[in-house]
């Protein structure tokens, strides 16, 4: 499959990744038993995960979608993050952010030392794809879908240049 100038191959099948999230949805119902969380999806990519994980959890739970937003610079210059979106109080909740990827973790480990500084209860992850670097620097994600090495991945919210989130299948850049 061909978007815009780069080729990518089927890495995980819609079947294999709705198994999995039906999977950590059991687990997050067993671990927030008697508990009502808040979910915070990092927009944009993880709103089709998020979906699908709010669809087979039981336990009751509220939702607020956020963004990130830098100021000048990019994410390897290592500038402050902030979060946007979320207008109600966090303090005293149990707070899960879900998140599509987890690449270098540095923006992961900023949202939750935020979070937390805000008198949260608790604060976890869940993310649906994890990267090498993230294993590597030991980034703090309670619950994971599945663990890539460096691939650059699209499909299942995932973009390519904003192309490629409405696929549900994930895939894989081909090597030029």
């Amino acid at each position: 499959m061909k978007i815009k100038d780069l080729k990518f191959k089927k890495l995980i099948t819609a079947g294999t990744i709705e198994e999995r999230v039906t999977a950590l949805a059991a687990q997050i119902d067993q671990d927030y038993k008697k508990k009502s969380p808040i979910l915070l999806p990092i927009l944009n990519g993880s709103f089709m995960f998020a979906a699908d994980l709010m669809k087979h959890l039981i336990l009751p739970c509220r939702v607020s979608f956020v963004k990130i937003s830098s100021y000048a610079g990019t994410a390897s210059t290592g500038q402050l993050k902030t979060l946007i979106g979320h207008d109600e109080s966090l303090f005293n909740q149990d707070v899960l952010i879900i998140e599509d990827i987890v690449d270098t973790g540095l923006t992961l480990q900023k949202i939750m030392a935020d979070l937390r500084s805000l008198g949260t209860k608790s604060v976890e992850a869940v993310s649906l794809l994890r990267k090498m670097p993230a294993r590597e620097k030991k980034i703090d994600v309670k619950y994971i879908g599945f663990d890539l090495e460096h691939e650059f991945v699209v499909g299942y919210g995932m973009d390519y240049d904003g192309l490629g989130r409405n696929l549900k299948d994930i895939y894989k850049q081909l090597e030029n």
